[in-house]
């Protein structure tokens, strides 16, 4: 059993409450706060580069910080970027399929 509190995971759920009343008008994004690492808030995108987008640049995440990657043998791109914001670590995560995959393809 974790020994951690809710009141240890303050920082990143008052950044949460903060980006949501600053940021209101933003995509909805999913968010994840863990007691692993408990001064981490991920908002992270399925299948929309657009509402990343939209949060790296509200956020002022510089566009060359943000890292590219495959998964699924290409089928999954995946872009991320983070920054500290108010002493939170604040990752961006977006997850797209690849157009060079269709269904029932198998990458080589």
């Amino acid at each position: 059993m974790s020994s951690l509190t809710m009141n240890d995971l303050a920082a990143p759920l008052g950044l949460l409450r903060l980006l949501a009343a600053d940021f209101a008008g933003l995509p909805a994004m999913n968010v994840d706060v863990s007691t692993i690492f408990p001064n981490t808030l991920e908002l992270i995108s399925h299948d929309d580069f657009g509402a990343f987008e939209a949060w790296r640049s509200a956020l002022d995440i510089e566009a060359d910080s943000v890292s590219y990657a495959e998964q699924s043998g290409g089928r999954t791109r995946v872009l991320k970027a983070e920054t500290n914001h108010t002493g939170v670590r604040l990752c961006l995560i977006a997850y797209t399929h690849s157009h060079q995959h269709t269904e029932g393809e198998v990458a080589a």
